[in-house]
């Protein structure tokens, strides 16, 4: 069992803009979902409401930090990039602010269905020049990113887990740093955000199996650590990602493209919203459907093997590493 925190995120926030008065806070309508109605309260004079027009808030926030601020943006992650992706080119990205946009409910954490969904927000931030992509994990990552973040000389996109998350780190987001969770010789699992943890399940499990699992977790998606990747996949008879997002386009594209481009030739199997879109409903039985949970882990591994493994899902309930978290009913907007 593992610490559940919670709302780390309003706590570290707090603590990260108030020790820096030049920070700006600014909210879409969605302040107390993105965890900074309180900062509102205590700090109104570093907040701004914006109100539910993000197309004016990324260029706003881009005048911001033209004239020396430095604004945090918090709303829901679609709405980041798919209203106003217009504004983000010409007003953050083409003239590189420092702008810093933290994206809640990331993927398929939602139950909001499509319109509240970010499943394809990594492929297409990877695609703007000068953006950098970070996705938190877990807590520890959640109360670490912002520093990170803000030493960052351009815009970056911050995928972050609010509500009651789990704490699996140690040690502190490092930039473009892969996180060794496990050492092994038969297979490279590369997993990022909340399926690090499902993937930590099955690792545990496939260990009594006698499977070498070598387990990665990205916190830094663009840029990426190439060589700590390299390294790992080399020897293998096998690798699979794991993200809570579209196959294309992120990291089951980011292994791909270097596996490809270094000649590894070693098998890829990419696990995520394949060509998809969700509904709307929990995120344990989302994750399940759409094949991003451990059971799905482990049949990809079964296939890069070429054996069966016979892990039940009794096996891999009993292995679960935090059940009140991944039990918990599905969030509200």
């Amino acid at each position: 069992m593992v610490d559940i925190v919670n709302r780390p995120y309003a706590t570290a926030f707090e603590t990260f803009a108030t020790a820096r008065p030049e920070v700006m806070c600014l909210s879409a309508d969605l302040t107390s979902s993105c965890e900074v109605d309180g900062f509102r309260d205590r700090h109104p004079d570093q907040f701004l409401s914006m109100g539910m027009a993000e197309q004016n808030m990324l260029s706003f926030a881009g005048g911001l930090a033209m004239q020396g601020y430095r604004p945090f943006i918090h709303t829901f992650a679609v709405f980041l990039y798919r209203r106003p992706y217009d504004q983000l080119i010409n007003s953050i990205a083409y003239s590189n602010r420092k702008v810093r946009m933290m994206g809640f409910l990331p993927g398929i954490t939602t139950p909001g269905g499509i319109t509240h969904q970010a499943i394809e927000d990594i492929a297409v931030m990877r695609a703007i020049p000068n953006m950098t992509v970070l996705e938190t994990g877990d807590a520890t990552e959640v109360e670490t990113v912002l520093e990170v973040a803000d030493s960052i000389d351009g815009p970056v996109y911050v995928r972050v887990l609010r509500g009651q998350v789990p704490r699996l780190f140690a040690t502190p987001f490092a930039f473009n740093e892969l996180r060794t969770l496990s050492k092994g010789d038969d297979v490279l699992v590369l997993t990022s955000g909340v399926c690090t943890e499902e993937a930590l399940r099955a690792t545990a499990a496939l260990s009594a199996k006698g499977v070498g699992v070598h387990h990665l977790h990205a916190s830094t998606l663009k840029p990426f650590d190439r060589d700590t990747f390299i390294e790992a996949a080399r020897g293998k008879k096998g690798v699979v990602t794991l993200e809570n997002h579209i196959i294309t386009g992120g990291l089951g594209t980011i292994a791909a493209e270097i596996i490809a481009e270094e000649g590894l030739g070693v098998k890829l199997r990419r696990l995520g919203l394949n060509d998809t879109f969700a509904h709307g409903a929990s995120k344990p039985y989302l994750m399940k459907k759409y094949g991003l949970d451990a059971g799905a882990l482990v049949a990809a591994i079964e296939d890069v093997l070429g054996q069966k493994l016979d892990i039940s899902d009794d096996a891999l309930q009993a292995v679960r590493l935090d059940a009140v978290h991944s039990a918990e009913k599905a969030e509200a907007l």
